[in-house]
């Protein structure tokens, strides 16, 4: 009886944790559309060049959903956790590489992130121009969009290692299986088109394409491990009250 009592703790934080989650991802995907790159190969016109000395022109604008993003890497955090403490206890080998892969990225992606609303903009106001061509978000070859990359493939990666988590057979648990190994899927596929069609000129094709499959799978993740929360609950809820008849 005391554990039924004790689980519910980890299931409430773990509900919380993935509608947080998914809330934010989603209104950082919404402020992240809203910024549409001013050079690369999906700049609509007028387009930056090297040395990319006009991109105050661009500022907040398109830094908006980098803060949120902050955030949303925080709530990532605490949702693979919570599928973490929620493991069958022989999966748990699966959910603690996953959580692994997922500190990794939001390290990776909460530091590049950080450094470019936080160091890039103030720099350029300033007149100190050195280097900021290596480090800004509108070099399609610059060290920020490596990092995304890099980043987002641990995301993936994290995303993997909890499809052996849910081993339910009904629908749910398969659905989130299938998600989570479909992502990773879609990943490759679009890395290696980009490499084949691009050769080594990727440009920032791969990092729209690393960030839409993992966002997305962000949002309907969070929403349906959710609701799978919410129906543990419900059956502990139903267990407890059995016990006190």
């Amino acid at each position: 009886m005391t554990k039924l009592k004790n689980k519910p703790v980890h299931l409430k934080a773990g509900l919380y944790a993935s509608l947080v989650f998914a809330f934010l991802t989603a209104i950082t995907l919404t402020f992240a559309m809203i910024a549409i790159p001013p050079s690369g190969p999906y700049c609509p016109a007028n387009c930056m060049n090297y040395p990319f000395s006009e991109l105050l022109d661009y500022y907040p604008r398109d830094y908006y959903w980098m803060y949120l993003a902050v955030f949303q890497f925080v709530a990532f955090v605490f949702f693979v956790v919570s599928i973490h403490f929620s493991a069958p206890e022989e999966r748990k080998i699966f959910s603690f590489t996953g959580v692994a892969f997922a500190v990794i990225a939001a390290a990776l992606l909460m530091a590049d992130l950080f450094v470019q609303f936080t160091v890039v903009p103030v720099s350029v106001m300033k007149g100190e121009t050195e280097g900021i061509a290596l480090l800004t978000q509108y070099n399609g070859h610059g060290i920020f969009i490596a990092l995304e990359e890099l980043g987002y493939w641990m995301m993936s990666l994290s995303f993997l290692c909890f499809s052996p988590v849910f081993i339910g057979k009904d629908r749910m648990n398969r659905f989130i299986r299938l998600l989570f190994v479909i992502q990773f899927v879609l990943m490759w596929f679009f890395f290696l088109y980009y490499i084949i069609k691009y050769g080594i000129e990727l440009e920032y094709r791969f990092e729209v394409a690393a960030i839409t499959i993992n966002w997305l799978t962000a949002i309907v993740a969070g929403v349906i491990i959710g609701i799978r929360y919410i129906h543990m609950l419900k059956i502990i809820r139903h267990k407890n009250q059995n016990l006190k008849l």
